[in-house]
């Protein structure tokens, strides 16, 4: 059984020429599923063609639109974000050269996406929570931003490199869509018991995120969660009819 290749997740790109360039880079590396989130151009415009160039082409014909993130990560296990957004709630980045290691540790059967964001100011805050871990490019302070279709370059060499051989595989995790149910069962749970503060709730949720996400929940230990849940739930109305 061969691994599944990474897909490549553009969140509403903004350049259709961009879009057409992505397509090429992913064939010179072996990379086929790209998925696009709402995007704001014509992807099939002759301007994408045109830079895809023949059998990339394909590639662009073929991409799946989503109309937000959430679904199109929902059947992925492994999701890294591209951002230069740096914060207390984000913690677990890496290094374009680590995508190749990262990538072989992944269960043969399990699913990695690699998110990039828009053009003009990259991935949001709460598409940021959706991502497992982080990718940063190092680039000079003095002209920091790089262009879309340049970024995917760089992390797509680097994850077309000869896999490690004799790294431990990691458990396989529940995916996003799995893990998601949980979080907001979780979310509304804790506000239910008045745990969450009303004027800033996410504000522990993003904390949880960030343990869940260093965790790395399989779909057992989500259960139990949800189970956990279903109890404060059961306890709360209760409480509250007596």
């Amino acid at each position: 059984m061969t691994k599944t290749p990474p897909v490549i997740i553009l969140v509403e790109p903004q350049g259709d020429r961009n879009i057409g360039s992505i397509c090429r880079v992913m064939l010179n590396f072996g990379f086929q599923e790209l998925r696009l989130v709402n995007p704001q151009v014509d992807h099939l415009s002759k301007d994408a063609r045109d830079m895809a160039v023949k059998e990339a082409k394909e590639i662009l014909k073929n991409a799946t639109i989503f109309k937000d993130l959430q679904g199109a990560v929902a059947d992925c296990h492994y999701i890294f974000g591209t951002s230069r957004r740096f914060g207390k709630y984000r913690t677990d980045w890496h290094l374009p050269e680590d995508l190749n290691s990262l990538q072989a540790s992944i269960p043969i059967e399990q699913n990695m996406a690699l998110v990039f964001g828009r053009e003009d100011h990259g991935l949001s805050t709460a598409e940021l929570d959706l991502c497992t871990s982080f990718i940063a490019i190092p680039t000079s302070t003095a002209f920091p931003s790089m262009n879309l279709a340049q970024a995917v370059g760089i992390c797509l060499y680097e994850l077309g490199k000869v896999a490690s051989q004799g790294l431990p595989q990691q458990r396989q995790l529940a995916n996003n869509a799995v893990l998601e149910r949980m979080v907001q069962h979780m979310r509304t749970t804790l506000a239910r018991c008045d745990y969450l503060d009303p004027q800033n709730p996410d504000h522990i949720i993003h904390t949880y995120r960030k343990i869940f996400s260093r965790a790395g929940l399989n779909e057992r230990e989500v259960r139990v969660l949800h189970g956990l849940w279903h109890k404060i739930d059961w306890l709360t109305k209760n409480q509250r009819n007596q």
